[in-house]
Protein backbone atom coordinates (compact mmCIF):
# COMPACT_ATOMS: atom_id res chain seq x y z
CA UNK A 1 0.00 0.00 0.00
CA UNK A 2 1.12 3.67 -1.10
CA UNK A 3 1.14 6.53 1.48
CA UNK A 4 -1.93 7.85 0.39
CA UNK A 5 -3.83 4.35 0.88
CA UNK A 6 -2.72 4.41 4.01
CA UNK A 7 -3.79 7.66 5.17
CA UNK A 8 -7.09 7.00 3.78
CA UNK A 9 -7.48 3.90 5.63
CA UNK A 10 -6.54 5.46 8.54
CA UNK A 11 -9.02 8.11 7.88
CA UNK A 12 -11.91 6.05 6.98
CA UNK A 13 -11.69 4.06 10.33
CA UNK A 14 -11.64 7.37 12.19
CA UNK A 15 -14.75 8.27 10.80
CA UNK A 16 -16.61 5.06 10.98
CA UNK A 17 -15.36 5.38 14.86
CA UNK A 18 -16.41 8.82 15.31
CA UNK A 19 -19.98 8.08 14.22
CA UNK A 20 -19.76 5.09 16.89
CA UNK A 21 -18.90 7.35 19.42
CA UNK A 22 -20.65 10.31 18.55
CA UNK A 23 -24.05 8.49 17.91
CA UNK A 24 -23.98 5.40 19.29
CA UNK A 25 -23.97 3.34 16.58
CA UNK A 26 -24.54 3.53 12.36
CA UNK A 27 -20.78 4.12 11.69
CA UNK A 28 -20.54 0.47 9.97
CA UNK A 29 -22.90 1.24 7.43
CA UNK A 30 -19.94 3.68 6.07
CA UNK A 31 -17.54 0.73 6.01
CA UNK A 32 -18.33 -0.66 2.63
CA UNK A 33 -18.60 2.67 0.58
CA UNK A 34 -15.58 3.94 2.30
CA UNK A 35 -13.62 1.41 1.47
CA UNK A 36 -14.29 1.57 -2.45
CA UNK A 37 -14.55 4.97 -2.91
CA UNK A 38 -11.85 6.20 -0.26
CA UNK A 39 -9.50 3.64 0.07
CA UNK A 40 -9.91 1.92 -3.25
CA UNK A 41 -10.87 -1.60 -2.69
CA UNK A 42 -11.72 -2.92 -5.85
CA UNK A 43 -13.69 -5.45 -5.05
CA UNK A 44 -16.84 -5.22 -3.23
CA UNK A 45 -17.12 -8.73 -1.78
CA UNK A 46 -13.89 -7.74 -0.49
CA UNK A 47 -15.14 -4.52 0.51
CA UNK A 48 -17.66 -6.40 2.47
CA UNK A 49 -15.19 -8.96 4.01
CA UNK A 50 -12.46 -6.32 5.12
CA UNK A 51 -15.66 -3.74 6.49
CA UNK A 52 -16.70 -7.17 8.58
CA UNK A 53 -13.63 -7.98 10.39
CA UNK A 54 -13.26 -4.23 11.43
CA UNK A 55 -16.56 -3.79 12.53
CA UNK A 56 -16.46 -6.98 14.83
CA UNK A 57 -13.01 -5.47 16.56
CA UNK A 58 -14.47 -1.96 16.85
CA UNK A 59 -17.81 -3.39 18.48
CA UNK A 60 -15.94 -5.59 21.15
CA UNK A 61 -13.71 -2.55 22.11
CA UNK A 62 -17.15 -0.43 22.30
CA UNK A 63 -18.91 -2.92 23.96
CA UNK A 64 -16.34 -3.07 27.41
CA UNK A 65 -17.44 0.55 28.09
CA UNK A 66 -21.08 -0.05 27.80
CA UNK A 67 -20.87 -3.27 29.99
CA UNK A 68 -19.49 -1.75 32.82
CA UNK A 69 -21.75 1.19 32.81
CA UNK A 70 -24.62 -1.54 32.75
CA UNK A 71 -26.11 -1.12 29.85
CA UNK A 72 -26.24 -4.69 28.58
CA UNK A 73 -28.86 -6.86 28.40
CA UNK A 74 -27.22 -9.93 28.04
CA UNK A 75 -30.32 -12.44 28.01
CA UNK A 76 -32.10 -10.71 25.38
CA UNK A 77 -28.03 -10.05 23.68
CA UNK A 78 -27.95 -14.23 24.05
CA UNK A 79 -30.98 -14.63 21.96
CA UNK A 80 -31.03 -12.12 19.62
CA UNK A 81 -27.18 -12.77 18.62
CA UNK A 82 -27.84 -16.62 18.22
CA UNK A 83 -31.31 -16.27 16.04
CA UNK A 84 -28.93 -13.34 14.55
CA UNK A 85 -25.85 -15.79 13.33
CA UNK A 86 -27.54 -18.19 12.14
CA UNK A 87 -29.20 -15.56 9.78
CA UNK A 88 -25.56 -13.87 9.04
CA UNK A 89 -24.16 -17.32 8.22
CA UNK A 90 -26.69 -17.58 5.56
CA UNK A 91 -26.97 -14.07 4.21
CA UNK A 92 -23.02 -14.13 4.36
CA UNK A 93 -23.36 -17.30 1.61
CA UNK A 94 -25.90 -15.39 0.04
CA UNK A 95 -23.89 -12.15 -0.61
CA UNK A 96 -20.92 -13.99 -1.91
CA UNK A 97 -23.01 -15.59 -4.39
CA UNK A 98 -24.62 -12.74 -5.59
CA UNK A 99 -23.12 -10.17 -8.38
CA UNK A 100 -20.50 -7.52 -7.11
CA UNK A 101 -22.43 -4.59 -9.20
CA UNK A 102 -26.14 -5.89 -7.89
CA UNK A 103 -25.07 -6.04 -4.69
CA UNK A 104 -23.96 -2.41 -4.43
CA UNK A 105 -27.06 -1.14 -5.51
CA UNK A 106 -28.94 -3.17 -3.23
CA UNK A 107 -26.60 -1.25 -0.25
CA UNK A 108 -27.02 1.36 -1.41
CA UNK A 109 -30.83 1.59 -1.72
CA UNK A 110 -30.57 0.04 1.89
CA UNK A 111 -28.56 2.78 3.03
CA UNK A 112 -31.45 5.00 1.72
CA UNK A 113 -33.84 3.12 3.27
CA UNK A 114 -32.32 3.19 6.61
CA UNK A 115 -31.30 6.85 6.65
CA UNK A 116 -35.28 7.57 6.06
CA UNK A 117 -36.38 5.52 8.85
CA UNK A 118 -33.66 7.07 10.98
CA UNK A 119 -35.60 10.36 10.39
CA UNK A 120 -38.85 8.87 11.91
CA UNK A 121 -39.28 9.70 15.26
CA UNK A 122 -38.39 6.31 17.72
CA UNK A 123 -41.57 5.32 20.13
CA UNK A 124 -41.46 5.70 23.87
CA UNK A 125 -40.11 2.84 25.90
CA UNK A 126 -42.79 0.95 28.06
CA UNK A 127 -40.14 -0.76 29.65
CA UNK A 128 -37.23 0.63 31.44
CA UNK A 129 -36.66 -2.80 33.45
CA UNK A 130 -37.52 -5.23 30.30
CA UNK A 131 -35.87 -9.12 31.39
CA UNK A 132 -35.90 -12.23 30.11
CA UNK A 133 -36.71 -14.52 32.91
CA UNK A 134 -39.46 -17.86 32.26
CA UNK A 135 -42.25 -15.52 33.30
CA UNK A 136 -41.51 -12.95 30.53
CA UNK A 137 -39.97 -15.41 28.06
CA UNK A 138 -43.56 -16.62 26.12
CA UNK A 139 -43.99 -12.76 25.45
CA UNK A 140 -40.26 -12.43 24.68
CA UNK A 141 -38.84 -15.04 22.72
CA UNK A 142 -41.78 -15.12 20.16
CA UNK A 143 -40.03 -11.60 18.88
CA UNK A 144 -36.57 -11.59 19.68
CA UNK A 145 -35.83 -15.02 17.60
CA UNK A 146 -37.37 -14.04 14.18
CA UNK A 147 -36.39 -10.24 14.38
CA UNK A 148 -32.99 -11.20 15.33
CA UNK A 149 -32.99 -13.94 12.50
CA UNK A 150 -34.44 -11.03 10.05
CA UNK A 151 -31.26 -8.70 10.98
CA UNK A 152 -29.05 -11.28 10.83
CA UNK A 153 -29.75 -12.84 7.56
CA UNK A 154 -29.29 -8.40 6.19
CA UNK A 155 -25.92 -8.15 8.38
CA UNK A 156 -24.50 -10.89 6.38
CA UNK A 157 -25.73 -10.54 3.58
CA UNK A 158 -23.85 -6.84 3.31
CA UNK A 159 -21.66 -7.56 5.38
CA UNK A 160 -22.60 -5.03 8.44
CA UNK A 161 -22.69 -4.90 11.49
CA UNK A 162 -26.31 -4.06 11.60
CA UNK A 163 -26.38 -1.78 14.76
CA UNK A 164 -28.81 0.76 13.02
CA UNK A 165 -31.40 -2.38 12.53
CA UNK A 166 -30.53 -4.13 15.83
CA UNK A 167 -31.63 -1.05 18.06
CA UNK A 168 -34.86 -0.59 16.68
CA UNK A 169 -35.54 -4.37 16.32
CA UNK A 170 -34.61 -4.75 19.86
CA UNK A 171 -36.78 -2.03 21.10
CA UNK A 172 -39.03 -3.12 18.82
CA UNK A 173 -39.05 -6.83 20.56
CA UNK A 174 -38.73 -5.77 24.10
CA UNK A 175 -39.64 -2.10 24.44
CA UNK A 176 -36.33 -1.34 26.15
CA UNK A 177 -34.90 2.45 26.47
CA UNK A 178 -32.74 3.29 23.67
CA UNK A 179 -29.63 3.55 26.03
CA UNK A 180 -29.61 0.04 26.82
CA UNK A 181 -30.77 -1.19 23.04
CA UNK A 182 -27.46 0.49 22.17
CA UNK A 183 -25.41 -1.04 24.83
CA UNK A 184 -26.78 -4.31 24.17
CA UNK A 185 -27.01 -4.32 20.14
CA UNK A 186 -23.08 -4.39 20.63
CA UNK A 187 -23.21 -8.24 21.69
CA UNK A 188 -25.46 -8.65 19.02
CA UNK A 189 -22.79 -6.31 16.07
CA UNK A 190 -20.10 -8.48 17.81
CA UNK A 191 -21.50 -12.15 17.08
CA UNK A 192 -22.84 -11.43 13.53
CA UNK A 193 -19.87 -9.39 12.40
CA UNK A 194 -17.67 -12.07 13.88
CA UNK A 195 -20.28 -14.82 11.59
CA UNK A 196 -19.69 -12.42 8.50
CA UNK A 197 -15.89 -12.13 8.76
CA UNK A 198 -15.45 -15.77 9.36
CA UNK A 199 -17.32 -17.02 6.11
CA UNK A 200 -15.60 -14.13 3.99
CA UNK A 201 -12.05 -14.77 5.92
CA UNK A 202 -12.01 -18.00 4.65
CA UNK A 203 -13.08 -17.36 0.81
CA UNK A 204 -9.99 -15.16 1.30
CA UNK A 205 -11.94 -12.23 1.13
CA UNK A 206 -9.93 -10.13 3.59
CA UNK A 207 -7.77 -6.91 3.34
CA UNK A 208 -5.63 -7.99 6.63
CA UNK A 209 -3.42 -4.91 5.95
CA UNK A 210 -6.40 -2.21 5.81
CA UNK A 211 -8.19 -4.40 7.80
CA UNK A 212 -5.81 -3.53 10.58
CA UNK A 213 -5.15 0.04 9.71
CA UNK A 214 -9.14 0.83 9.95
CA UNK A 215 -9.46 -0.91 13.46
CA UNK A 216 -6.42 1.57 14.23
CA UNK A 217 -8.47 4.61 13.20
CA UNK A 218 -11.54 3.59 15.04
CA UNK A 219 -9.73 3.53 17.80
CA UNK A 220 -8.73 7.21 17.80
CA UNK A 221 -12.20 8.11 16.49
CA UNK A 222 -14.24 6.38 19.01
CA UNK A 223 -12.51 8.42 21.78
CA UNK A 224 -13.06 11.12 20.00
CA UNK A 225 -16.52 10.60 19.35
CA UNK A 226 -17.70 9.52 22.90
CA UNK A 227 -15.83 13.26 23.81
CA UNK A 228 -17.59 15.21 21.14
CA UNK A 229 -20.67 13.52 22.27
CA UNK A 230 -20.79 14.77 26.22
CA UNK A 231 -20.20 18.36 24.78
CA UNK A 232 -22.40 17.82 22.18
CA UNK A 233 -25.12 15.92 24.42
CA UNK A 234 -28.27 18.49 24.45
CA UNK A 235 -27.98 18.14 20.51
CA UNK A 236 -27.82 14.41 20.14
CA UNK A 237 -31.17 14.14 18.27
CA UNK A 238 -29.79 17.34 15.35
CA UNK A 239 -26.34 14.85 15.15
CA UNK A 240 -28.26 11.81 14.59
CA UNK A 241 -30.57 13.41 11.76
CA UNK A 242 -27.59 14.98 10.31
CA UNK A 243 -26.23 11.82 10.19
CA UNK A 244 -28.99 10.01 8.70
CA UNK A 245 -29.14 13.01 5.68
CA UNK A 246 -25.29 10.98 5.00
CA UNK A 247 -26.66 7.87 4.67
CA UNK A 248 -28.98 8.91 2.35
CA UNK A 249 -27.10 11.22 0.68
CA UNK A 250 -24.28 8.18 0.12
CA UNK A 251 -26.62 5.46 -0.49
CA UNK A 252 -28.18 7.77 -3.26
CA UNK A 253 -24.97 8.14 -4.86
CA UNK A 254 -23.88 4.60 -4.94
CA UNK A 255 -27.35 3.24 -6.64
CA UNK A 256 -26.97 6.57 -9.19
CA UNK A 257 -23.21 5.45 -9.51
CA UNK A 258 -23.47 1.76 -9.81
CA UNK A 259 -26.68 1.54 -11.53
Amino acid sequence: MDAAAILAALVSGGVIGLILGLVGGGGSILAVPLLIYVVGVGSPHAAIGTAAVAVTINALASLVGHARAGRVKWRCAGVFAVSGMIGAALGAELGKAFDGKRLLVLFGLLMVGVGVSMLRKRRAAEAPDVRLTRDSAAMLLPRLVPIGLGVGLAAGFFGIGGGFLIVPGLILATAMPLPLAIGTSLVVVSALGLTTATSYAMSGLVDWSVTALLVAGGVGGTIAGIALGKMLGTRKGLLERGFAAVVIAIGGYIVASSA
